[in-house]
């Protein structure tokens, strides 16, 4: 095959995913990209996109070539650096700029980080907790069942039977929410304070921000950042059996510590990750059995499908859309090459829908034998850390709103998209659901 340098190319697709009616609904921009140009430029931020499920599966398992530490690194280009570079220096003025941890680190820097981790997100911890977050799951949907509606001539009447929810924010953000503030020792009496920082958090790779929108996300960072840092201090002195405590002093004999910037890229890390990623894979799995209702009778009559369900609402909608890795010299893929420092951005949304890999991938089947196949989690050395709790939090929730529940459906159709604008993510504005209790 003839390698082409990947300014040279000339791709027929004419669509872009930094279009937000794209980001939106992406599946038929993928099928396109999958057909005639599976490595696409993104010349706009010095990006290429990567979509096919073999080459994905090459980049996530070759850290030496692809780079999650710096990513996009020697490019003047990106979603919006110079917004970047500012929020950085205010970062640093008034609190603490990013450093790289975890997620944006290679072996065996990033070994380091994992093994402080997985002590705390074991399957072993997640099934001890298992009948916690049921009956959290629980508690949230009786809440729902039992609210008072409201009447047209001002009084309330509940009818015992026919409910509605709004299902982003009665559920599908305080299930993930409250369990992850758990976990750090954070009161989950202030998870919407917390949803606000992670939302914060992830603005500057979700859109560009407007000059009063750069600064009023900053100034909700430098929130969190001083409140969590109150939090590390307090975790020295006074151990708790939490997961910031497990981090301050994660150190073994020999070891340093983690330092304060560690900490809060890390904290930056487990925070967004906890309330955006579970969130949305619930709004989707609930908005897929309005869709299926079929699928959706066969897992009252069958609860054990419920997590063959889980699975294949992960590859056909995963909330992780992609994420980027930075090419550490020129490589070729799919017969082109990629400049050394160009930010890669690895699609598991378009992995999990390539014909090559899955039958009818387009198909929403819960009946696959390959489903485990799915990138939703990542892949190699970066594998989600909290997918066991993740999909712990997502058997709780389906298996608590099905046997509550005779019917789901929609309560009104959407106005206008389903998701809001993000370049990495699939976040859900809203879900307004109807249920028969």
């Amino acid at each position: 095959m003839p390698v082409t340098p990947i300014e040279e190319m000339s791709c027929p697709v004419d669509h872009t995913i930094l279009d937000p009616a794209v980001q939106d609904s992406p599946w038929d921009f993928y099928a396109e990209l999958h057909a005639q140009c599976p490595v696409f430029p993104v010349p706009e931020i010095g990006a290429v996109l990567v979509t096919r499920y073999e080459d994905v599966r090459y980049v996530l398992t070759n850290p030496g070539l692809f780079s999650s530490s710096g990513r996009g690194g020697g490019t003047k280009k990106g979603l919006q650096v110079d917004n970047a570079l500012r929020y950085q220096e205010i970062l640093r003025q008034r609190g603490w700029g990013h450093v790289d941890t975890l997620q944006r680190t290679d072996p065996p820097k990033h070994t380091d980080y994992r093994r402080r981790l997985n002590r705390v997100f074991t399957p072993r911890r997640v099934k001890d907790m298992a009948a916690h977050i049921d009956e959290v799951s629980a508690e949230l949907i009786q809440a729902v069942m039992t609210r008072e509606v409201p009447t047209a001539d001002g009084g309330t009447d509940r009818d015992d039977r026919i409910g509605e929810t709004e299902f982003v924010d009665d559920f599908a953000m305080p299930l993930p929410g409250i369990i992850i503030a758990e976990q750090l020792g954070l009161p989950k009496s202030e998870i919407r304070t917390f949803k606000r920082w992670a939302d914060a958090m992830l603005a500057l790779a979700m859109r560009p921000l407007t000059e009063e929108q750069l600064m009023e996300t900053v100034e909700t960072e430098l929130e969190a950042q001083h409140h969590l840092a109150a939090e590390f201090e307090r975790r020295r002195s006074e151990p708790t059996d939490d997961l910031i405590s497990a981090l301050v002093h994660s150190h073994g004999e020999g070891e340093e510590p983690l330092s304060m910037h560690e900490l809060q890229n890390l904290m930056h890390q487990l925070i967004t990750g906890g309330f955006e990623t579970t969130t949305n894979a619930l709004n989707h799995g609930m908005w897929l059995l309005t869709r299926y209702p079929v699928v959706q009778a066969r897992l009252r009559e069958d609860s054990s499908l419920i997590p063959a369900f889980i699975e294949e609402m992960l590859r056909f909608e995963g909330p992780v859309q992609g994420l980027a890795r930075r090419a550490t010299r020129d490589v070729e893929i799919a017969g082109v090459t990629i400049p050394t420092d160009t930010m890669v951005l690895v699609r598991y949304g378009a992995a999990n829908r390539d014909e090559a890999a899955f039958d009818d991938a387009n198909e929403f089947n819960i009946d696959r034998d390959d489903v485990h196949n799915h990138m939703a989690f990542g892949l190699g050395a970066h594998f989600c850390v909290g997918a066991a709790l993740a999909r712990q939090e997502l058997v709780s929730g389906f298996t608590g709103w099905l046997d509550t529940t005779t019917n789901i459906e929609l309560a009104r159709p959407f106005d206008g998209p389903v998701h809001e604008p993000s370049l990495l993510l699939l976040p859900v504005k809203e879900l307004p659901l109807r249920f028969t209790a």
